[in-house]
């Protein structure tokens, strides 16, 4: 393993040949815990993509979730401090836009496997990777406006490009869970297989898409990802809004609600 990766702790990374294994929550699995985006983990989701794209001796991503899901979404505390520091909403959204991009840009074909849970930043990849894989029960939730914030990152981008406007402002607007059977009825993932051929399915695909003309692969992702490319102006519009709501008395509440296992009671 390239020494690249030494700094990554809250990623697991696996090299098998020239595929790169990312995966998240190992270390919270081990406690029977989702794999939530702490602020180490959200930092190390936007970075590993560049070195990805870097790493010679890597064809294919592919990233997964351990456990019982795919990602839980941010920490409750990370949020918390995005809502009360400047400074810590403002680094944030910088990781943020950069998660979206370097996965957009990274020039290698990226795969997911998706189950059970798959919320937040680890969505973002989720959901933005070359081939999207799900577990046919997976359940995707875009989940900010629960949260009170506007439904920024990727989703105001990649949602209306994969499944049409209308089933995008349903989703985003009420929050509504996506099996992984639905999600690619309506054309949000690639393909759901069961969870228990889930993983396997995925390094297959991966393995195609490394014994493949790189060259061929990685050109016609760059030309695909300009349609992502184009939206760039509106994605940074959404990214701006959901920051602004961070810092509003919606946030407040939706992680209060959460923190307390009942309904939002927004004014």
């Amino acid at each position: 393993m390239s020494p690249r990766y030494d700094r990554y702790q809250a990623l697991t990374l696996r090299r098998h040949g020239p595929i790169l294994e990312i995966v998240m929550g190992a270390q919270q699995s081990a406690n029977r815990k989702l794999a939530t985006a702490d602020a180490n983990m959200h930092r190390e989701l936007a970075e590993i993509w560049r070195d990805v794209s870097a790493d010679p001796e890597v064809r294919v991503a592919l990233i997964r979730g351990e456990g019982k899901g795919f990602s839980a979404g941010g920490d409750l505390s990370l949020v918390e401090d995005m809502a009360n520091d400047f400074a810590t909403r403002t680094r944030v959204w910088h990781e943020a836009r950069d998660l979206v991009y370097n996965v957009i840009n990274c020039d290698k074909p990226i795969v997911s496997a998706m189950h059970g849970p798959a919320v937040g930043a680890g969505l973002v990849a989720g959901l933005l990777a070359d081939i999207s894989i799900a577990a046919r029960t997976a359940r995707i939730v875009d989940g900010h406006t629960r949260l009170g914030v506007a439904a920024g990152d990727h989703a105001a981008i990649v949602w209306p490009l994969l499944c049409g406007m209308a089933k995008a402002k349903y989703y985003l607007m009420l929050c509504e869970s996506v099996s992984g059977e639905e999600a690619e009825r309506i054309g949000l993932v690639s393909l759901t297989v069961d969870e228990d051929e889930l993983v396997e399915r995925a390094f297959d695909v991966a393995r195609r898409l490394a014994a493949g003309s790189q060259t061929a692969i990685r050109w016609t992702k760059y030309a695909l990802n300009n349609w992502l490319r184009m939206a760039g102006p509106a994605f940074d519009a959404s990214l701006a809004l959901e920051f602004m709501g961070f810092a509003g008395p919606d946030v407040q509440e939706g992680v209060a609600s959460l923190r307390q296992k009942r309904p939002p009671q927004f004014e």
